[in-house]
């Protein structure tokens, strides 16, 4: 029996068979710190051994099963009772017993689905999880080991250039334009900005990428934006037929892929954000959604599948 704490526990330790060799990621906590996960992919096996090692020698730890799942979870900050589960794979490692001594189980879940990646933003994350449980009749053991995981894609098959035009009706009409609407995380934005009539002075010019989060559906709808990051391009007054060259790098921020509508729970987009000051610091702007997307050093889930089907 356990009352009041008393009675034999145990300790749970999770490790993966390949732990030495896998590669780690940073992955930003809550409180903004980071930590070291094991990073996978797409159609990867999650193995490894699970060591249960009793507080008590020679003491029985009675339990109702002992189980490991994989879990893909998203949790919203602001509804921390419900967290939303979009996979979970369970197996059974013991059934309902006796544990005399301390003990090792091999786990694996083969080819596992890992269809979004993990992220931590401001009012939401998205995680993935072995979690191990020895069921008990007043309060189960439970341990967890985070894993990241990076969603990879192709090069679009249309990535068209974007062009678009600012005005104020007799006193200014720019045009700016962008080598391509899609951008590779380690990427460069190239464009040029065309000034074709201004009448007002413009003290300078500057480019931002913003960031936007979007959690909740409907009235529960929240947004947060910030700036990724933001430079001048431009300092000075710009005269009618000037072009102003743009070259920004993406290696150097921490972005991840857009994400639209995961789980019908939460959006990440980009955009960039062009704003124009005058000597009275009077700001026009405008905004243009791009789309980032993770280009891998390893092939992905899809172009494996493709490859052993032109085998066969």
């Amino acid at each position: 029996m356990n009352f009041f704490g008393l009675g034999q526990t145990a300790d749970i330790q999770i490790t993966l068979n390949d732990a030495e060799t896998r590669r780690k990621v940073d992955v930003k906590r809550e409180d903004g710190t980071k930590e070291k996960h094991y990073l996978f992919f797409d159609g990867e096996t999650v193995a490894g051994k699970i060591q249960i090692n009793l507080k008590q020698p020679g003491k029985k730890l009675e339990h109702h099963g002992i189980k490991v799942e994989f879990i893909g979870l998203i949790e919203l900050f602001y509804d921390r009772g419900n967290h939303h589960e979009f996979m979970s794979l369970v197996k059974e490692l013991a059934p309902p017993g006796e544990m005399m001594r301390s003990q090792t189980f091999d786990f694996e879940f083969p080819n596992a689905e890992k269809q979004h990646e993990t992220y931590s933003g401001i009012n939401v994350r998205l995680r993935y999880l072995v979690r191990v449980t020895i069921i008990r009749r007043l309060s189960d053991v439970v341990k967890e080991l985070d894993l990241a995981v990076h969603t990879l894609a192709s090069y679009p098959e249309v990535n068209n250039s974007i062009k678009m035009e600012v005005g104020i009706e007799d006193c200014l009409h720019i045009e700016f334009e962008y080598n391509k609407s899609k951008y590779h995380l380690k990427d460069t934005i190239v464009g040029k900005i065309y000034f074709l009539l201004v009448r007002i002075k413009i003290k300078h010019m500057e480019l931002a990428i913003i960031k936007r989060e979007s959690t909740g559906s409907g009235q529960n709808m929240y947004h947060e934006s910030e700036n990724v990051t933001k430079y001048e391009i431009m300092d000075g007054a710009p005269v009618r037929g000037e072009s102003i060259p743009i070259r920004l790098f993406l290696a150097g921020f921490e972005l991840t892929p857009t994400m639209r509508n995961v789980q019908s729970k939460f959006s990440v987009r980009y955009y960039l954000n062009l704003v124009l000051v005058d000597e009275e610091d009077r700001r026009y702007f405008k905004q243009q959604e791009i789309t980032l997307w993770r280009k891998g050093t390893v092939a992905s889930r899809k172009e494996r599948e493709q490859d052993a089907t032109k085998k066969l």
